[in-house]
């Protein structure tokens, strides 16, 4: 449903007043938590990145190039930049892996709001733990009501579209502007408000590994640029030609207001355990389930069966190059060979991603037998369909599961405890590991955030074993 015009105000003064008026303690409880838990996550996502995923090496290679200002930290290789370079490097790392958080209904956003976040407080200097939390809270909100209200049609990227708008805002309010700056730095975020699936589900490009790096450098300009007094747009998401009537075909306006300021709907965000394109996970999980309940051996299967939607289907198309990816990239979004991966070693790890585990025959072997079915009740409008998989052993036995209870999902989220261990997984696996003493010191950092004067602190205890590498 498409606002009339001139009835009321368009949602970007809805939204500004709603960044900048936030304060930490109407922020629920729940919301809270998913922004520390994000803030830890996003780091750990990013360090891991640095040390398995080449795609992260150019963006770094391009920010050190330009020079400037050493305002803020550059994650995973060491160094500093300004805030808006940073933002690019830090944010091309958090969605490197395919491992950033997501929300039930799919995509991505912290990848995009917390390197921008950290960027302009960095660089604004003195941002409290409290503030920061209320900033990511508040960018996770207004990223899920526009997701959940829009008519997608898998053509643009969401994850990029409109996350840019929530990093916005979440830098706003770091930056403590008033609702004319932010509707300024919301206009001025709609000239890098962009990307198109075909970035995503397309092969044989690793550009899919740093989108989140052009959202989150677009959002820390915006708000630079509204700093400088640029102006904004009282029209820009509703107006004939504003963001949402030219990106969706349709709007729900009333359903992005409905609770806003008071339903902090960043609350339910979710957490991956295995760095793979979250829509692959619960099929993982139906395979994972079978093959060890029934002891079944990957040399058992002749064939294995999965029912895919719409986006399902994006991630078995072309099917042999699905089969048997060429890139770590394509790899994490090919849904034959995750599968496979969740079949031969019964789970999925960081370690699974790398040049020789992509040639390894016994899941190339496993990966072969894959054969997608079109299921239509699965394709994919809010909510993550479920998926289902059926075996069909050479002895003709055949087990048919669904994958529910999917670590990190909703009916399985990942406490504190997930948390730490996924960030510790993460460390270890980054091109310069903190030590066991600095990663024990960040996590409690993370869950201690509110109390901290300067929250980016965090940054600074994380990073002091490869400052000095990565200035040499």
């Amino acid at each position: 449903m498409t606002k009339p015009q001139g009835l009321t105000p368009d949602l970007v003064q809805d939204f500004a007043a709603f960044a900048v008026g936030a304060e930490y303690d109407r922020v629920p409880d729940e919301a809270r938590d998913k922004a520390r838990k994000s803030l830890l996550d996003t780091l750990g996502v990013c360090l891991a990145a640095s040390g398995l995923e080449p795609a992260a090496r150019g963006m770094n290679a391009i920010v050190r190039e330009h020079g400037g200002a050493p305002d803020c930290t550059l994650l995973g290789f060491g160094g500093r930049a300004p805030a808006m370079m940073a933002a690019m490097n830090n944010g091309a790392l958090a969605h490197c892996l395919d491992y950033d958080d997501q929300t039930p209904w799919g995509q991505h956003c912290s990848s995009s709001i917390v390197p921008a976040a950290l960027a302009v407080a960095e660089r604004q200097g003195g941002v409290s733990g409290r503030t920061l939390i209320t900033a990511i809270a508040v960018g996770q909100d207004l990223f899920a009501r526009m997701r959940r209200n829009v008519a997608w049609k898998k053509d643009w990227n969401l994850s990029t579209v409109l996350a840019i708008y929530g990093a916005t805002a979440a830098c706003g309010r770091v930056m403590g502007f008033d609702q004319r700056r932010m509707i300024a730095a919301f206009s001025a975020a709609s000239q890098s408000s962009a990307g198109v699936m075909e970035l995503v589900s397309g092969t044989g490009s690793d550009l899919r590994a740093v989108y989140a790096g052009f959202s989150a450098k677009g959002a820390v300009l915006a708000a630079l640029l509204a700093e400088q007094g640029a102006s904004g747009l009282d029209s820009l998401f509703e107006g004939p030609n504003g963001v949402l009537p030219t990106y969706f075909a349709s709007h729900d306006s009333a359903g992005m207001r409905a609770g806003l300021g008071a339903e902090f709907q960043g609350g339910a965000t979710l957490y991956k355990r295995w760095p793979a394109v979250g829509t692959s996970h619960s099929h993982m999980k139906a395979a994972i389930d079978m093959v060890t309940a029934e002891g079944i051996a990957p040399d058992e299967i002749a064939e294995i069966r999965l029912a895919v939607g719409d986006f399902h289907m994006l991630g078995c198309t072309p099917l042999e190059k699905r089969r048997a990816p060429e890139t770590l990239v394509d790899a994490k979004f090919a849904m034959p060979f995750l599968v496979a991966v969740a079949i031969v070693r019964r789970g999925m790890s960081v370690a699974d991603f790398s040049p020789e585990r992509l040639r390894d025959p016994e899941v190339l072997a496993t990966a072969a037998k894959v054969v997608p079915v079109p299921d239509p009740s699965l394709d994919w409008t809010m909510e993550m369909p479920p998926g289902r998989v059926e075996i069909v052993l050479a002895d003709g036995r055949r087990f048919t599961a669904t994958g529910t209870q999917v670590p990190g999902n909703a009916d399985a989220p990942m406490s504190w405890d997930d948390v730490d261990a996924k960030f510790r997984e993460c460390c270890a696996a980054a091109l310069h590991p903190p030590a066991p003493d600095t990663v024990a010191r960040v996590c409690a950092m993370a869950q201690g955030l509110d109390g901290l004067d300067d929250a980016t602190e965090i940054l600074r205890v994380l990073t002091q074993t490869t400052a000095n590498r990565g200035a040499a």
